[in-house]
């Protein structure tokens, strides 16, 4: 057997290190016949809709279809069939490979991408970095965590936490 050049290791192990970014969770079962409940990430079933493809619990499967039901979204997966194989699923993400996602515009952010940032204060004095993103349905909220293992809820909003060159600059009066 040859060895493996670069490229051939590339394309084979690819989808192992390829960054994922969370579209949904899944709350539960709708109905009988396998439904998921989904608490969205996105700003609507629509975009979630436009995938082909997520990955649930780390399995591929292929997007059904998707509908938007008020404040969730209820989505049909290829392969879960019955409530039971949908509440078994409660908790996972539903995510999606991000080279499938669209490009974003100025000001724009995964959740993902601010975490491990380090967060700083207006002088530069280093504060922490971001552990966490978390949206209770007022906005984005990082978690700053400092050397000490301290963790601190900081609104993710102008003027008191903003994204400049890689870092977060916060306001320290914000960090309880």
């Amino acid at each position: 057997m040859l060895p493996l050049v670069p490229s051939e290791v590339e394309a084979r192990f690819s989808s192992v290190t390829t960054t994922r970014i969370a579209l949904a969770a899944v709350a539960g079962a709708h109905g009988i016949r396998g439904e998921l409940r989904l608490k969205l990430f996105t700003d609507g079933a629509e975009s979630l809709a436009r995938h082909e493809a997520v990955f649930v619990g780390g399995r591929e499967h292929r997007l059904l279809s998707v509908k938007d039901a008020g404040r969730v979204a209820v989505a049909r997966l290829q392969g879960i069939e019955d409530r039971a194989a949908a509440e078994a699923l409660r908790g996972c993400l539903l995510e999606v490979d991000r080279e499938v996602l669209p490009p974003l515009d100025e000001g724009e952010y995964y959740h993902a991408d601010l975490i491990g940032l380090p967060c700083v204060d207006q002088a530069g004095t280093p504060l922490g970095v971001v552990s966490a993103v978390e949206n209770f349905g007022a906005g984005d909220l990082i978690e700053v965590e400092d050397e000490a293992g301290k963790r601190a809820l900081v609104p993710f909003k102008a003027g008191i936490a903003d994204l400049e060159n890689r870092r977060i600059v916060i306001d320290p009066a914000f960090l309880a």
